[in-house]
């Protein structure tokens, strides 16, 4: 008898967001902050990973994507694959990243320049994607 793997997903009720970035401690910070702020970030190293782990079901499509661009190596397909997923990025990047022809070509919702603030980062995010309620307090704030 063949064993069948189930996966049980349950429902979010945060919006997800993709934080990509090549380093370790910016992007753990970054998803640290959202996190108290209400939001379900997805960390990944490249964007190559994140595109991999939707297209395998790994991860929810996110509702907003933050892009820190050091270190990707985007090409044109990949650009046109994220702008595929009709969701609002967030490019994050200095002089030389936000020179690239590629990224000057690119309609982007918002692009931060380097040096920014975790919190600045953070507070676009809370303009673009609104938290959802919690169900699980009643209108008076006791604990259903």
């Amino acid at each position: 008898m063949k064993a069948r793997r189930i996966v049980i997903r349950h429902p979010r009720k945060e919006p997800v967001l993709w934080v990509i970035d090549y380093e370790q401690w910016p992007r753990a910070c970054l998803r640290a902050e959202l996190i108290e702020r209400g939001y379900d970030p997805c960390g990944f190293i490249l964007i190559e990973d994140a595109l991999d782990a939707l297209s395998r079901g790994i991860s929810a499509k996110p509702e907003a994507v933050i892009l820190e661009l050091r270190g990707q190596n985007l090409t044109a397909h990949t650009i046109e694959v994220i702008r595929n997923l009709q969701v609002p990025t967030i490019l994050l990047g200095g002089s030389i990243e936000l020179s690239d022809p590629l990224i000057q070509e690119w309609k982007a919702g918002v692009i931060l320049r380097r040096p920014f603030s975790l919190g600045n980062v953070a507070d676009v995010v809370e303009r673009f994607i609104p938290k959802r309620p919690d169900k699980r307090w009643d209108q008076q704030g006791s604990n259903l």
